[in-house]
């Protein structure tokens, strides 16, 4: 049986030296607890028919075809596959709301109290009417989902992380979630830290607002989250102004941004036990902490996926032998001249279904494309196993080892 993993409200979140420390939790995702239930394949087509059939599992898992392209309609699957919360609030007094800290976008929302939606019911609201700071803002805002489009007011408030606070924020009030995904979602809302140019509403994203308030001592903030197997109360940590040396070992290897809109770098290639396999003459990948696997362009997923041994299963994912994990090849990604490797048993997921051990890959096809071709994403399956540093004011990504 699925163990049931609670939401934890965290109030020990403090400073020290400038750094903002707020406390990230693991949880279950929307796609395990339906797998557990199983729920899953019923799910996908009820809800998501057009982007979800048998039909597709042999060309395009987890459920993505060729004419569905693009990082909206990706970003409702990657909220599926979320693990990690934190808390935040807003207004005067201030009113709390998990939120998934997505370097994958820019927005900030949170579930109004006058939205419509099934999923609004099962979270936390915004009153604007308690709020002594509440400013309203005029503006309406969409956020485009595979099933649907997620609709809200624009507004502005005293926004607090952890004891940081930030004046006059701009963010959105949701009216209408669409789709079922929200509902079994743990989190209310989501604090989006990419850069403004990705941001769906003109204004200023949460973290330049935090550099313009002169909140921080530097424009970095950092990610530890802690790695699948280790105690469900395990907490990871975001840190707010800087990096924490406990967390990391030896020297943080930059890598510039190709892109200023998701934190997108280059990788130098892909090599499968020690073979270079895709790749070849480097390609552009995003470092995303709102999804938890690692995808890529199509051909090279499934190659990939060839490579490691895994087969396509009945609803969009695929799956591998768990009796042969410490047979499996590595995967290693070249960035910045450094080899990262990921090992079988980082990236393989495993999940309890009926009382048996399913394995399953964490790589999937994601048909993201930039100006400068098809995008890799380093989720969760990546970010789990280093300490990952995002630099505005040089416009990098840094990646260190983990203490043991």
């Amino acid at each position: 049986m699925l163990k049931p993993v609670l939401v934890v409200l965290l109030f020990d979140i403090w400073t020290s030296s400038g750094l903002i420390r707020i406390p990230l939790r693991p949880m279950h995702s929307v796609r395990t607890q339906l797998r557990a239930a199983g729920s899953l394949e019923q799910f996908l087509e009820e809800h998501h028919p057009d982007t979800f059939s048998r039909r597709h599992v042999q060309c395009f898992p987890p459920g993505m075809s060729s004419m569905q392209l693009g990082r909206s309609r990706e970003k409702i699957y990657n909220f599926m596959d979320a693990q990690f919360y934190g808390e935040i609030s807003v207004g005067t007094p201030a009113q709390n709301f998990s939120v998934i800290f997505d370097t994958g976008s820019a927005d900030l929302w949170v579930p109004s109290s006058y939205c419509v939606s099934q999923a609004c019911a099962r979270h936390r609201h915004f009153k604007a009417f308690e709020s002594t700071s509440f400013q309203p803002d005029g503006r309406s805002f969409g956020i485009h989902y595979g099933s649907g489009q997620l609709l809200g007011v624009m507004a502005r408030d005293t926004l607090m992380i952890g004891n940081l606070t930030i004046e006059k924020q701009e963010f959105g009030e949701s009216v209408y979630e669409p789709g079922s995904i929200f509902v079994f979602a743990k989190f209310d809302g989501v604090l989006g830290l990419g850069y403004p140019a990705l941001a769906e509403v003109l204004g200023k994203p949460v973290f330049d607002n935090i550099i313009s308030q002169k909140k921080v001592d530097q424009a970095v903030f950092s990610f530890y989250l802690p790695r699948r197997g280790t105690n469900d109360a395990a907490s990871g940590e975001l840190l707010i102004g800087g990096t924490d040396k406990s967390f990391y070992s030896g020297e943080i290897n930059w890598i510039p941004l190709t892109d200023q809109s998701y934190w997108q770098i280059k990788i130098d290639s892909v090599a499968v036990q020690g073979t270079i396999s895709l790749c070849h003459k480097g390609c552009q990948a995003i470092v995303d902490t709102g999804t938890s696997l690692i995808g890529g362009p199509l051909n090279e997923i499934l190659t990939l996926q060839q490579l490691i041994g895994a087969m396509p299963s009945s609803f969009g994912e695929f799956i591998l032998d768990c009796a042969r994990l410490s047979s499996l090849p590595h995967v290693t990604f070249v960035l910045g001249g450094k080899e990262y490797t990921i090992t079988p048993q980082q990236y393989v997921r495993k999940e309890m279904v009926g009382g048996r051990a399913l394995c399953l890959s964490g790589f999937q096809s994601v048909d993201f494309v930039s100006a400068h071709g098809p995008l890799w994403i380093f989720g969760d399956v990546f970010l789990t196993q280093y300490y990952s540093v995002f630099d505005r004011e040089h416009d990098r990504v840094g990646f260190a080892s983990l203490k043991h």
